[in-house]
């Protein structure tokens, strides 16, 4: 009998082990055939699933995309004052913290690799950063412009790794923030 393979899952478990390959060395520097090797599959059974290392990259922006979005709604409050969302989506932020920052740093390395080589980078950033915009404002209830003020926040710090900074730090940083709000 032959063995039945449902291809989306595998894809999606492929897409999961890319993330870390990518984060440790970067998306300019691995290529395809060590993609493979580090999957422990051979170069033909990755393009069967990804025709190149950037569809590899999209579709792990889209894959996160779909999972961190309902996974924030899936616990969040939804009747709740507005600070209480604030500090909900402070919250799930802090979670996931270290997450998100391999993210980020991969989406930099991502960003840097197509300037380089002369290609557009984004079209597929833009789209995760205006459907994480809609949808954090919908909650909220905030205008685009705030909504944005909070994201370049949460971006500025994903980016305090650079300067030593420990997610003790960041949650302080957090409740200040939370503060201010509160107090305006």
């Amino acid at each position: 009998m032959p063995k039945i393979v449902d291809h989306d899952r595998y894809r999606r478990e492929l897409l999961a082990q890319c993330l870390s390959l990518f984060a440790e060395q970067g998306f300019g520097a691995v290529t395809m055939r060590q993609i493979a090797g580090s999957l422990g599959v051979s170069t033909g059974t990755l393009y069967h699933y990804f025709p190149n290392k950037e569809s590899i990259f999209v579709q792990l922006v889209e894959e996160y995309c779909n999972q961190d979005v309902p996974k924030f709604f899936a616990q969040a409050p939804i009747d709740a004052t507005p600070e209480e969302k604030l500090r909900c989506v402070m919250a799930f932020f802090l979670a996931n913290y270290q997450a998100f920052q391999q993210q980020l740093l991969i989406w930099i390395d991502y960003y840097q690799h197509c300037q380089y080589a002369g290609k557009d980078s984004n079209t597929v950033l833009q789209q995760f950063w205006q459907q994480t915009q809609q949808q954090l404002g919908a909650y909220l209830q905030w205008p685009p412009e705030q909504v944005d003020g909070l994201l370049i926040y949460l971006d500025g710090l994903l980016l305090q790794c650079l300067y030593g900074r420990s997610e003790t730090d960041i949650a302080r940083q957090i409740d200040a923030f939370c503060q201010l709000y509160r107090s305006r």
